[in-house]
């Protein structure tokens, strides 16, 4: 049984390309745009919505069939075609150029697969099932979206917004550290957060801090 390798890619300002112009197309550029990929689309027709991105110069598209060799340069590819046979010919032309190949609904034509995201600010939640079961992995995403909510991405901001102020506190006290953290996000900050009481929660970041390195 095949394992997946799980990772989080970083793509900001890499060439990524699309190959498609569907609405299944439309939804991974939107992905790879929102994570600061640099997109082009290879497509004869676009949905409105990639054409209104093509026109604002937010993608770059080229309005015709795929071709082979049109892979080269990027480090990112994703084939949604919708015919069999282009799709092949993306896999077989990204597999000897050695990059990374996505071709949507085939798993035998994928060197990676995109997981099911709860995404809550930085906080990201990704779900898998292997490709076996799209369906499972939405419904434990609509399990997540409903445990973790907004108040996620503020504890995140403010944990994030501490960690210089952590580091200069104790700066060789990694245990320290740890446990501070530990505590913080075993207290009641969530419920602070989820209260909209967040001047109280910062107060009390600030003073677990101040009062640890008297």
């Amino acid at each position: 049984m095949k394992k997946y390798y799980p990772a989080f890619v970083d793509i900001e300002d890499q060439a990524c390309l699309v190959v498609g112009g569907g609405t299944i197309a439309a939804e991974k550029t939107g992905s790879l745009l929102d994570c600061g990929g640099v997109v082009t689309v290879i497509s004869p027709d676009l949905t409105g919505g990639l054409r209104d991105l093509a026109d604002r110069g937010a993608l770059r598209w080229f309005a015709r069939r795929y071709e082979p060799g049109d892979v080269r340069g990027f480090r990112l590819v994703i084939s949604a075609t919708g015919s069999a046979e282009a799709d092949e010919q993306v896999y077989r032309d990204a597999e000897a150029e050695g990059i990374m190949v996505n071709v949507v609904d085939v798993p035998a034509l994928c060197r990676y697969i995109v997981p099911s995201i709860v995404r809550q600010g930085d906080l990201c939640i990704a779900i898998s099932t292997g490709g076996k079961s799209p369906a499972l992995a939405k419904k434990i995403r609509g399990q997540l979206e409903g445990a973790y909510g907004p108040e996620y991405a503020e504890l995140l901001e403010l944990l994030g917004a501490y960690r210089p102020r952590m580091k200069a506190a104790f700066p060789d006290e990694f245990e320290t550290r740890a446990r501070l953290w530990t505590s913080l996000v075993d207290s009641d900050l969530l419920d602070l957060l989820r209260a909209g009481r967040a001047e109280e929660a910062r107060d009390r970041v600030e003073s677990c801090i101040s009062h640890s390195s008297d």
